[in-house]
């Protein structure tokens, strides 16, 4: 396990509330309520077409059609366009990387630029840099000029989640990390997710594979057709697995 450490009593920094979503006519999500308190991770786990990745995007607003209330760091931004959710400090790493391909490693952080935020109290909340990410990804440190679509698709998952770290964010919504790169790239992903931990940044994570997210998160959530079938700690999560109640079925 994570090594996780207790985070009943902190901070909620993302709550969706009865969370509901369409695309077009079709209803994908049914009520979905979850959160994330700050200096932790959480999966949200499921079989391919459970309503994962149609989650985080109802959360980021890419949607064009969802209903429900969705808090982050106290505000409601439910009815905000992605772009203000963005720049409030909600990160998003989509699974399909979307780096910009042409441009370099280091064009592609400085893309994702935002100011350095601060808690409440004052404290830093998240001071990224190019130069600090550039030591935080050995991989990218050793190819700065290549050009985005030059690299490997680890490299680029790489590429994506640290163009969304120059943004600043309090929270990063992570879909899918370990989807369709090398297992070694796997390993990596899992390490970043407990280096980023350790610096203080909550994540949200899109996952099916239960070792994974077992490695990485503090507690999960399991989506079926759209709709929250159980929530609670790993532990509960893997026991139940064992089981044989298969609600992630990997």
């Amino acid at each position: 396990m994570n090594g996780a450490v207790n985070t009943a009593n902190a901070e909620v920094l993302l709550e969706a509330l009865q969370l509901n979503a369409w695309y077009g006519a079709a209803h994908i999500l049914f009520d979905v309520s979850l959160n994330v308190r700050r200096g932790e991770v959480v999966a949200l786990m499921g079989r391919n077409g459970a309503g994962k990745s149609t989650t985080l995007k109802a959360i980021m607003g890419l949607l064009a059609r969802r209903s429900g209330q969705v808090r982050f760091c106290g505000h409601d931004i439910s009815h905000h366009e992605a772009w203000q959710i963005a720049r409030e400090g909600l990160g998003y790493v989509p699974e399909d990387r979307r780096i910009f391909t042409e441009l370099t490693v280091l064009e592609n952080l400085e893309v994702g630029r935002q100011p350095a935020r601060r808690w409440p109290d004052g404290t830093v909340a998240s001071d990224w840099t190019a130069e600090r990410l550039l030591a935080f990804f050995p991989n990218l440190a050793a190819m700065p000029g290549r050009p985005g679509g030059q690299m490997s698709g680890g490299e680029q998952q790489m590429l994506t989640v640290a163009r969304t770290l120059m943004g600043n964010p309090y929270l990063v919504l992570l879909d899918e990390p370990s989807e369709g790169v090398a297992p070694v790239i796997v390993e990596q992903m899992v390490q970043m997710i407990l280096q980023l931990k350790a610096h203080g940044v909550s994540i949200l994570l899109c996952e099916q594979n239960l070792h994974f997210a077992q490695l990485v998160s503090d507690r999960a959530y399991v989506l079926e057709k759209g709709e929250i079938q159980f929530e609670g700690s790993m532990a509960a999560l893997l026991e139940r697995e064992r089981a044989g109640a298969r609600l992630v079925g990997v």
